[in-house]
This record gives structure tokens, C-alpha cells and sequence, in this order.
């Protein structure tokens, strides 16, 4: 099969999931984290102190429900192809965005909660997307392709935040608002809705009658998945890297507490950080995966997450924030692309469906507990510490994957 076709509408398709994330990223916080701000439309229904809780409950509702859900579209799509389940997902996405920008209008925390769970359910599908790469990929090249998908990541990270800080500013034009981003993420997932029906091919072959079909197989899995010998360190150490991550979810309220970040400050500054994850997924992936195994740069990058949350902690000065994301960039998008690819290769070919489902549903597990947790300490103590905890977690991350590679080698 010619992978360029299909790969071009996975790039799409997860490019569109990321720029929905990534518009929340400044517009929320202004909304739920920051009663000065001209768009803190929820002022009359919450303090900043129980903004940050909400925020908190907010941002985990989206992972939970990829939780839930990725395991099952992994499943859907191996018995009825990647093609159709990807396009129903995106027509859910679609219809989440609506609901969003609705909820924001209307100042509906309720239907805020909602238009988070259905993106949250439909973005599941980066298990599918990454069940496609794997489909239409050479073993030599899957670290490079699934580096393709974090090229998405980071594109969706630059634009994103760019345009919800941009959308939802008045005073770039006096129509604009904080539902407009919305409105926009809306008509992107629905013409991704459109070009996987008119441009992707279906990358698997399916067999509708292969095996029983389990609803609730996200939550035996977690159970089970450790009791396998060839998994289990790998994914413990991913659980741990991807919790640790998970707090860098309240970042966007750090720029807005510690620095007076505004919506267009804090887009602006993720489009940086974005252009950075680009550099390094579409650079120094291709470079480094070459000259080295999945194990040896993970041993380097993993540490290297934990040191570059670790700094933002002593940043002062504004300025001083833009010494930090080349790093981070280069030591993330290692360390994620080389854990699905350890995943993957682990994986047979059968199974790529429902065992990459099961690693996007431990990462999104991994990223439900942080921002409850950094809600909470944000309110207790102050918006650094979230970050605090975030960089030692990660750290604990890189030391069980050390023992793990350790004890591999053991005879």
C-alpha cells in the first residue's frame, strides 16, 4: 500500500484532536482561574479558589473518557476497520466543539462538563490512528512514523493555543470571544469528518467474527496488562511518565498567575513551545532513532522530562521561559515515540488494534488523578507546585524504567 495517502489523513486526524486541546489551553484558565480577566464569563457562579478545583475536574473528565474509550475503538476497529471508526470519532469530536461553544455562551457549567465527555469519548481514536501507522508501517520505519504523529502533536500545539488565544481576544477584533475558538475547532473536525471519507483508505483487514467483543475491557485490561511478563515494566514506567506529564495541565493557569499571562500571552507562548515539539519530531527523531535502540534513548529522555519540569520551578523573569521548551521538546517527544514503539513492536500484527488501544487508555488513566490533584494543591498552595510534583513523578518514571531494562538483561 502507498502510505502517503493514509498517513497524510492520520497527520489530519490527530492534528485535529491536538488543536482542540490546545485551544482550552488559554481560554479556560481566564474563564474559571482569573476574576481580574475581561473574559472571566463564570465570575458569578465560582471563586478563583473553586475555578481551580473546576478547572481541575474539567481538564480530567477528557482522559477518562479516552479511558474508557480507547480500548473499545481499538476494538471496533480491528473488527470493522480503522476508516469507519475513525470518521464516527471525529463526527463526535465535531459535535463536542458545538456543544463547547454553546455552554461557554449560555455560562452552562453543567453542559461544559458534557461538551468535554463526548471529545473525551471520540478521542479515543488516536488509538485507531496510531493502529493505522502500524498497519501500513515497516518495522524499521515505526519510530520514525509514530514520530510523524507527534510532528501532529506538536503542529497541533502550535496552532492550537495560537488561535484560541487569538479567537478569544476582543481586542484583536470585537466579535471575538471565548466560545469563538470553538466554533472554529468545530468546522476542522468536520472536514476531517470529510476527508476520511473521501481520501483514506481502509489500512486493515477485518474479521467481524475473530474474537468476542468486550465493552468493558478497558478496566480488566489495567488488572491484566501487569500479569503480562513482556509488558509490565514497560507500561509501569509509561503510567508513571504520563502521570507526571499529566500535571503540566494546569500550566497555562502558572503563566496566568505567576506572570499575568493574558489568552494571546499564553497562545503565543504554546506556539513556541510547538514550534519546538516540531523541530524535534520531524528533526531529531529521524536522527537519533537511527543511531539507537527505543531502550537506550528512552534511559536519556526520560531523565531529561523530569530536569526540564524541574526548571521551570526556578524561572523568575518571563524571559527565562524561553530557554526551557527545546529541551522539553526534544526529551518528551523522544521518550513518547519511543514508548509506542516499544509498545508496538511488543504487539503482534493481529493485535496492533486492540494493544496500542490499551496503551492510549493507560496514558489517559495516567493523566485523570494529576489534574485532581493539581487543583487541589494549586488551591492550597500555590500554581508552581503542581509542577513540582509532575517533574518527581516523572523521575520516579525514568528510575523503574532503568530497573526494568535492568533486570531484562539479568540472566
Amino acid at each position: 500500500m502507498n502510505t502517503k495517502r493514509p498517513l497524510a489523513v492520520i497527520f489530519l486526524t490527530v492534528l485535529v484532536d491536538l488543536i482542540g486541546i490546545g485551544i482550552l489551553i488559554p481560554v479556560i484558565p481566564q474563564l474559571l482561574a482569573n476574576p481580574e480577566s475581561h473574559s472571566y464569563l463564570l465570575g458569578g457562579q465560582v471563586s478563583p479558589r473553586q475555578g481551580l478545583l473546576i478547572f481541575g475536574l474539567l481538564t480530567a473528565v477528557y482522559p477518562l473518557m479516552t479511558f474508557l474509550s480507547a480500548p473499545i475503538l481499538g476494538q471496533l476497529s480491528d473488527r470493522y476497520g480503522r476508516r469507519r471508526i475513525l470518521a464516527v470519532c471525529l463526527s463526535g469530536t465535531a459535535a463536542g466543539y458545538v456543544l463547547f461553544a454553546i455552554a461557554i455562551l449560555t455560562k452552562n457549567l453543567p453542559l461544559l462538563f458534557i461538551a468535554r465527555i463526548i471529545p473525551g469519548i471520540t478521542g479515543g481514536n488516536i488509538s485507531v490512528a496510531q493502529a493505522a501507522v502500524a498497519d501500513i508501517s515497516r518495522p524499521e520505519d515505526r519510530a520514525k512514523n509514530f514520530g510523524l504523529l507527534g510532528a501532529a502533536f506538536g503542529l497541533g500545539f502550535i496552532l492550537g493555543p495560537f488561535i484560541g488565544g487569538k479567537l478569544a481576544d476582543p481586542s484583536v477584533l470585537p466579535w471575538f470571544g471565548a466560545a469563538i475558538p470553538f466554533w472554529f475547532a468545530a468546522i476542522l473536525a468536520a472536514l476531517n469528518f470529510a476527508s476520511v471519507l473521501l481520501f483514506f483508505p481502509e489500512t486493515h483487514k477485518t474479521d467481524a467474527a475473530a474474537k468476542a467483543f468486550r465493552w468493558l475491557k478497558s478496566m480488566g485490561d489495567i488488572a491484566a496488562v501487569f500479569r503480562w511478563k513482556e509488558l509490565r515494566g514497560l507500561f509501569a514506567a509509561s503510567f508513571l511518565f504520563y502521570s507526571g506529564f499529566g500535571f503540566i495541565s494546569f500550566f497555562g493557569v502558572y503563566l496566568t498567575d505567576r506572570f499575568g499571562f493574558t489568552e494571546g500571552d499564553t497562545g503565543n507562548y504554546f506556539a513556541y513551545v510547538g514550534v519546538c515539539i516540531i523541530l524535534a519530531q520531524a528533526v531529531l527523531i529521524r536522527f537519533v532513532t537511527k543511531r539507537w535502540s527505543d531502550a537506550h534513548i528512552l534511559r536519556v529522555s526520560m531523565l531529561g522530562t523530569a530536569m526540564t519540569l524541574f526548571a521551570y520551578i526556578l524561572v523568575g523573569e518571563p524571559w527565562q521561559l524561553l530557554l526551557i521548551p527545546p529541551f522539553m521538546a526534544a526529551s518528551n517527544g523522544l521518550s513518547m515515540a519511543s514508548l509506542t514503539s516499544l509498545v508496538s513492536r511488543t504487539a503482534g500484527a493481529e493485535r496492533q488494534g486492540e494493544i496500542l488501544g490499551l496503551n492510549v487508555s493507560l496514558q489517559s488513566l495516567a493523566n485523570v488523578v494529576p489534574p485532581l490533584l493539581a487543583g487541589a494543591i494549586a488551591a492550597r498552595w500555590s500554581t508552581t507546585t503542581p509542577i513540582a510534583v509532575g517533574a518527581a513523578v516523572c523521575l520516579c518514571a525514568w528510575a523503574a524504567f532503568g530497573l526494568m531494562t535492568r533486570a531484562a538483561k539479568a540472566p
